[in-house]
């Protein structure tokens, strides 16, 4: 029996039938490229593989390197590696810090590929961009490949908490076994590095914004320490959340005040620490005067000096430490709209942050929502450094249980027009500080990576952790072209399956804001998780319940945003003031952001406001089904374990669309005072059903856990 099972089992992989995946191995999968044909196309031209870096030593990162193409090429080709030289070459200016060129070569009359890089790091996304190409079955004999990285620090930020848990995290518990470090070391910290190494990225802050000030103590700085090597050898560097408070609660001082001796000493004495145990320490991300965080503000200091407080040490004795300082501020005592507090506070502060603080903020003035206006802020400090952050994990976007392809959301966001210096003023360039002439800059996206054996969760949500990394080195590369990528890699199907997965990406986060918010809606979910309708959570502070933000009524829908109401929009450039400002030119897609409008409004649709959303809502249901139906065409192109997965979490979306769908139309009925038009579904059941709705302890909710 047991011979007959293995015969079986070669048989299976002898006829490359489609096995179980189960997707650990992210986008770094290197099977084997059947053909012999096809084989030797690669092999041919990589019989040596040279590095060449200015020094052509042979450092850890070079050792990581190395060990990347034997893994990749020896699986892919099916042969061990000939050679791999390590050459010391002259710098070139071109490659910058960390970028890297690929060109084929001739040595002793044989055909090669040279990594040519400025740094061990540049070198080692040279081998991953080599090994990418191989995997996609690009040519590679006549390679004449530039890269540079367009924006220097590269970062996820982890919300991971000391207990294990990961606040709005959807992919189980966290990757830092804080409790096993530092003795025990997961073969996931290594893993986790080559995926950030593969992307790019050479950044993680590995602790939550809402900080602990116990990571800053020496016994968790171990444990630190002990990651930081890992990633230290895959060019990743490493940076912590730092909690204001800590001088007082760590420190034995009575105060944080940061123009205080005691607590600027306490700091600088605790950075040199840190730097003991993590000689290449990155830097703090810093949560400060932001809900229920304390901060500067407690002592009557702004968040300039608040920042330069920390920014001061990590500049010191050659340190290229950073400060970023999140711009996420809003207090419910300030009766100030919401959208408007961050600039309201930040504005009046350019040009008196350090040279090495950066003001990290959101990509909307509001928090991740589906859709909404860029923050204001993006180009109106044109003295200090801003970048911006992204959020991976999906809070507002049905956690890993929907589909959404957050690539697109993200090219929206990046090639928005600020206008701040004229037309071109995109928040990529305020990013990668070529608007200003900055010459530091950093771009950051919050993880959606977790315990769960395939990292994100939901399969396809990988592909949202690979977008990020991607546009972080090049924020114009598109989101098509990186989802076509991520998927050819992912699957490896054929190009008909692949067009196929690529469309399904695309449209998917307009689906989600069909089914939820359209037409500029925003804050309407429940509250405290987030996941599910919620347009009627009433009750605490103004700034968290829903009618804050829809302000539905008899007369219309939608934030009042302009003059009439909080005037939100003068916090913007003329240009986009006169486009946004008018009902007749504003698009769709920020129409209720910015406007009340009346529910028989006209829209361009020639329907009215009323029949427009319901409609919308209705397209988003329709939209997931049409999702489940091209997923079904993908049966037989996929594994069956990562298919099975996926189709049973779309099912869940087509739920969670129609009770999306049936909650937020009844309760905006009340108020409309309108059937629903033709086209749309009934509600399956009243409204009160759906306010009964309780989710308690849903994954990623601090207060649940």
């Amino acid at each position: 029996m047991a011979r007959l099972l293995l015969t079986f089992i070669l048989g299976i992989f002898a006829t490359g039938e489609l096995t179980a995946e189960d997707g650990y191995r992210l986008w770094l999968r290197y099977d084997r490229i059947e053909g012999t044909s096809n084989r030797n196309d690669y092999r041919r031209p990589m019989q040596s593989i040279i590095i060449a870096t200015p020094s052509g030593a042979e450092s850890a990162i070079i050792q990581s390197a190395r060990a990347e193409i034997a893994r990749g090429l020896d699986t892919m080709l099916g042969r061990k590696l000939t050679t791999v030289h390590v050459v010391a070459r002259e710098a070139d200016p071109a490659l910058g810090a960390e970028g890297y060129a690929l060109e084929n070569v001739t040595v002793d009359e044989e055909k090669a590929v040279r990594i040519r890089a400025n740094s061990d790091a540049g070198a080692l996304y040279g081998v991953f961009d080599l090994l990418r190409r191989v995997q996609m079955r690009e040519p590679v004999h006549e390679l004449a490949v530039v890269a540079v990285p367009k924006i220097d620090r590269r970062l996820l930020n982890h919300w991971d908490d000391l207990n294990g848990f990961v606040e709005r995290g959807y992919a189980g518990f966290s990757l830092w076994r804080w409790h096993e470090l530092p003795h025990i070391l997961s073969p996931r910290y290594t893993d986790y590095a080559r995926a950030l190494a593969s992307l790019g990225l050479n950044g993680t802050v590995v602790t939550s914004v809402n900080a602990n000030a116990l990571i800053l103590t020496p016994v968790y700085l171990e444990k630190v320490a002990a990651l930081a090597e890992i990633f230290r050898a895959w060019g990743i560097r490493t940076y912590l959340t730092a909690r204001y408070s800590a001088p007082i609660e760590i420190g034995g001082l009575d105060t944080a005040d940061p123009l205080d001796p005691t607590v600027q000493a306490w700091w600088e004495a605790k950075i040199d620490e840190i730097h003991e145990h993590i000689p290449d320490f990155g830097g703090f991300v810093v949560k400060a005067n932001s809900e229920g965080q304390p901060g500067p503000h407690d002592y009557g200091r702004d968040h300039a000096v608040g920042a330069n407080l920390l920014a001061a040490p990590l500049a010191a004795d050659g340190r290229d430490g950073i400060v970023m300082w999140r711009a996420f501020v809003y207090d419910y005592e300030d009766d100030t709209d919401r959208v408007k507090q961050a600039y309201n506070q930040f504005v009046p502060l350019d040009g008196k942050f350090a040279d090495n603080v950066l003001v990290q903020i959101k990509n909307g003035p509001l928090d991740f929502m589906p859709r909404e206006a860029f923050s204001p802020l993006f180009g109106a400090t044109p003295q200090t450094k801003q970048m911006v952050e992204l959020q991976i994990t999906q809070e507002y976007l049905g956690a890993s249980l929907q589909l959404a392809y957050l690539g697109t959301m993200w090219d929206e966001v990046l090639q928005q027009d600020t206008f701040a210096r004229g037309e071109g003023s995109t928040i990529g360039r305020i990013t990668d500080g070529s608007l200003h002439g900055h010459e530091l800059s950093a771009i950051c996206g919050v993880a959606n990576t977790g315990s769960d054996r395939n990292w994100t969760g939901h399969p396809l949500a990988q592909a949202n952790w690979y977008a990020f990394g991607r546009m972080a080195w090049d924020h114009t590369l598109g989101a098509r072209a990186i989802a076509e990528e991520w998927a050819r890699l992912t699957f490896d199907a054929d190009a008909e399956a692949t067009t196929s997965i690529v469309e399904l990406l695309m449209g998917s986060r307009e689906t989600v804001v069909n089914y939820s918010m359209p037409l500029g809606l925003h804050h309407i979910m429940e509250r405290g998780h987030h996941y599910g309708p919620g347009p009627w959570v009433e009750g605490g502070r103004a700034d968290w319940t829903s009618p804050y933000y829809h302000q539905a009524d008899a007369q219309g829908i939608g934030a009042d945003r302009v003059a009439s109401g909080s005037n939100a929009i003068e916090q913007y450039a003329p240009e986009l003031q006169a486009q946004w400002g008018s009902l007749a030119s504003v698009p769709d897609e920020l129409l209720l952001w910015f406007h009340h409008v009346p529910w028989d409004y006209e829209m361009k649709s020639g329907r009215i406001l009323w029949d427009e959303l319901a409609l919308r809502y209705q397209q988003g249901v329709d939209e997931v089904r049409a999702m489940i139906t091209r997923w079904d065409g993908l049966r037989d192109q996929i594994d069956r374990e990562r298919w099975q997965a996926t189709r049973e979490r779309l099912v869940v979306q087509e739920q969670d669309a129609r009770e999306w769908r049936d909650a937020c139309l009844l309760y905006f009925q009340q108020f409309s005072q309108r059937p629903l038009p033709e086209g749309v579904e009934p509600p399956e059941h009243d409204l009160q059903h759906y306010i009964d709705v309780d989710r308690r302890y849903f994954p990623g909710h601090p207060g649940d856990y």
